[in-house]
């Protein structure tokens, strides 16, 4: 997990222990993939999250009014709006970064409201945040290493021995999405813009999750390196087995990918559906999607 109040409130930066983390890093033989990610239980359609009537106001203004949400297990689901419409605010609400004022989050069919990023991320959550959060002075393995000790609850070892599993699972981790030969290369300076938010797409999936929140997955790539992202997300959904809720502003992405479409308005869901509902429905057209047409 990332972010500013991510692993940065975990593992402060001054104490990452380098050098342990590339003792974790030490073994270079070659690993077959990790094992299949957990499934979850129950049929397709149960919700994995639910969010029960969610609220939250800063100096008086509701950013989320009273929202309520339903992830399906298996789904790739959408939340779309303009600028303040509340989208990154109820990602923040459900992975725990900032409190309710009022409302439940269910996860799993237990109620997490209130629990801590990190202990989220424990249970099965992974997020990454609309601009890329990253260690900057350490390579894409070690930041790999150090999402995989938060997931793993062995940050407070850092200052001792890493499990050399840590090494081998950051290394499998950047396979996948296809950052292997990158390994020993800094995040701030070595790696493009694209490489960066496939980097923060590995440390959200590091701790193996069955839900998966990015906000902006493709902020900032060009149209090719958008369609690269675009389809790493795809592949890793179908072939990890997770869960996606994700925000997002470019509409070609969103009805190309999405099975099920949130519209946030003014912090309240104005409507929801599948992507054909959502690009007809004359509300949504009219405030959001203009002339764009749906799939």
């Amino acid at each position: 997990m990332s972010g500013p109040r991510g692993l940065r409130a975990v593992v402060p930066e001054r104490v990452a222990a380098r050098l342990e983390v590339r003792r974790a890093l030490g073994e270079r033989r070659r690993f077959g993939p990790p094992p299949g990610w957990r499934a979850a239980s129950g049929p397709a359609a149960r919700p994995v999250l639910e969010a029960h009537g969610l609220r939250k106001r800063f100096d008086g203004i509701a950013a989320v009014d009273g929202v309520s949400l339903s992830v399906r297990r298996g789904s790739i689901h959408a939340l779309i709006g303009p600028n303040d419409a509340g989208k990154t605010t109820l990602l923040n609400l459900l992975t725990g970064v900032v409190p309710p004022d009022e409302g439940r989050i269910v996860f799993r069919g237990r109620d997490v409201t209130g629990i801590s990023p990190w202990r989220l991320a424990q249970q099965g959550i992974g997020r990454s945040f609309q601009q890329a959060s990253l260690f900057w002075a350490l390579s894409a393995s070690e930041n790999l290493v150090l999402a995989g000790a938060v997931a793993s609850g062995e940050t407070r070892r850092l200052y001792g021995r890493m499990a050399p599993a840590l090494g081998r699972e950051a290394r499998a981790a950047l396979s996948r999405v296809g950052l292997g030969a990158l390994s020993p290369e800094l995040a701030a300076d070595d790696l493009s813009h694209g490489d960066q938010r496939s980097l923060e797409l590995a440390v959200a999936t590091a701790g193996r999750p069955s839900l998966l929140l990015l906000d902006e997955p493709t902020a900032g790539l060009s149209p090719r390196e958008t369609r690269d992202a675009v389809a790493l997300v795809r592949r890793l959904v179908r072939e990890e087995d997770l869960t996606l809720l994700f925000v997002e502003h470019d509409m070609e992405v969103v009805f190309g990918i999405a099975d099920r479409i949130t519209v946030m308005h003014q912090g309240r869901v104005l409507a929801e559906g599948p992507p054909g509902e959502i690009s007809a429905n004359a509300a949504v057209r009219e405030a959001y999607l203009g002339d764009i047409d749906g799939p």
